[in-house]
């Protein structure tokens, strides 16, 4: 299933075949003055689009990443692998997905530099953003946003934020500001497949456009203002004028979308569990819609936080009777009992990725499966919950086009940098960033098909 391109507009974003971008019209959109160092804005779209394989060459085929985190980890002792390499013998957990063994890669000794403090790490998964637990913490952009801010307006949507019992999700923008999660895989649906009545589709390109005036108020009023700034303070309004041309672009690229019709499905609409403790149907159904999403091409970058803190006594059947909330599991002290709950409720987190990872596979995009061009970075913050650990993280790469069946080993007292591995997901999207929050270069390891 393809969801249609937009009619696209004489000047909007969609179109490829548009002039490059001079320095003296940039600077006349912006209502400032200034000459512009060379940016690859200027190149002629096909030159840019051309390098290293990039998703907006014409012809591209669509390349997508989706990252679950868990807050609450797993057991160890049945997560990592015992031995390393591609003859590796699979864990008790792996044994759960062992029929995509060639198609996902188990890495053991990564962390992210300086992202310590216990809980708070959840946050910093996707950005790397250091000391989560400080009183002046910043976070920073998320992994998923680098991904919309180049690939969103190919999409309906630029990324996907969900969450299951949380509030707060994994998504941040370029200023760290905490993009809030959709929790009703419903509403989801809705928005992705509802197409709702000619007057409402008017109404939406209404609310676009004047929020496109209002930037063009805002830019109109900045006339003058640099000669009465710093050079320090210039620099900030150049930043700041990017940023709100940027966003002007996403408004155009959004009214495109508004009168292009919705994807038809024949999937119904899911219904939502009516309990938080429902977790484990909470999240098939979650991971129903990120399929749908990709397989109608609606967006190319999707975040699922599962949050076992918010997560009352599970009331899903994981063959095990349940007796206290996941938190206070994770902390089992050791205790058989609890250890024997948590390992029931991590088998069925298992379970739900393998059903997942096969219906991606099953899903055929181009005479390759989505699985094939799918990103799917699982894992979580925590080591070990019990004991607050944040560092060996269990981490799974599966499917996206790289050369999986194997388990990479690094240092697990002195860590690999886990933004590496970041990194290598941007440049196989076709994103060439030079560097990713804390990397120091691509995944050691991890070789692209």
């Amino acid at each position: 299933m393809k969801n249609p391109s937009p009619a696209q507009p004489a000047s909007g974003p969609f179109i490829s075949t548009r002039t490059p971008l001079s320095r003296r019209h940039f600077l006349r959109g912006t209502g400032v003055a200034l000459s512009l160092p060379f940016l690859d804005a200027m190149l002629p779209r096909f030159a840019r689009a051309a390098e290293a394989g990039s998703p907006l060459a014409p012809g591209a085929k669509p390349r997508r990443m989706v990252a679950v985190e868990h807050n609450l980890g797993f057991v160890p002792a049945n997560f990592f692998p015992k031995t390393a390499g591609r003859d590796y013998a699979l864990s008790p957990y792996l044994e759960l997905i062992k029929e995509h063994r060639k198609e996902f890669t188990v890495i053991t000794g990564t962390s992210l530099p300086n992202v310590v403090g216990s809980h708070p790490t959840e946050v910093a998964w996707l950005t790397g953003a250091p000391h989560p637990a400080s009183g002046s913490f910043k976070n920073t952009i998320s992994l998923d946003q680098v991904v919309a801010q180049q690939l969103g307006t190919l999409t309906r949507f630029p990324s996907l934020t969900l969450s299951i019992n949380g509030n707060t999700g994994l998504s941040f923008t370029g200023g760290g500001v905490a993009i809030p999660p959709e929790q009703k895989a419903a509403n989801v649906y809705r928005q992705l497949f509802v197409q709702g009545t000619p007057e409402e589709v008017e109404a939406q390109i209404l609310k676009l456009e004047t929020g496109r005036s209002i930037l063009d108020t805002v830019t109109d009023q900045s006339k003058g203002l640099k000669r009465k700034l710093s050079t320090e303070d210039r620099e900030r309004v150049d930043q700041f004028f990017t940023s709100v041309r940027s966003l002007e672009k996403n408004l155009e690229a959004s009214q495109g979308w508004e009168r292009t019709a919705k994807p038809v499905v024949d999937t119904p609409a899911p219904v939502d569990p009516a309990s938080n403790g429902l977790l484990m149907e909470k999240e098939k159904v979650m991971f129903d819609i990120i399929r749908l999403a990709f397989q109608t091409d609606s967006t190319r970058a999707i975040t699922l936080f599962v949050s076992g803190t918010s997560t009352p006594v599970i009331e899903s059947k994981v063959g095990v009777a349940i007796t206290e909330q996941y938190h206070g599991l994770s902390h089992h002290g050791k205790q058989p009992d609890k250890l024997s709950q948590l390992h029931a409720i991590d088998v069925q987190h298992f379970k739900n990725l393998n059903t997942f990872l096969d219906g991606l596979k099953a899903s055929l995009e181009g005479g390759e499966t989505l699985l094939d061009r799918t990103q799917v970075l699982f894992g979580s913050n925590f080591h070990d919950a019990n004991s607050h650990l944040t560092t060996n993280l269990p981490i799974i790469l599966a499917g996206g086009g790289f050369k999986h069946g194997q388990h990479l080993v690094f240092d697990t007292l002195n860590n690999y940098p886990l933004s590496n591995l970041h990194l290598s997901m941007l440049h196989r999207l076709g994103i060439m960033e030079k560097f990713f929050s804390s990397s120091n270069g691509t995944f050691r390891g991890l070789e692209m098909t």
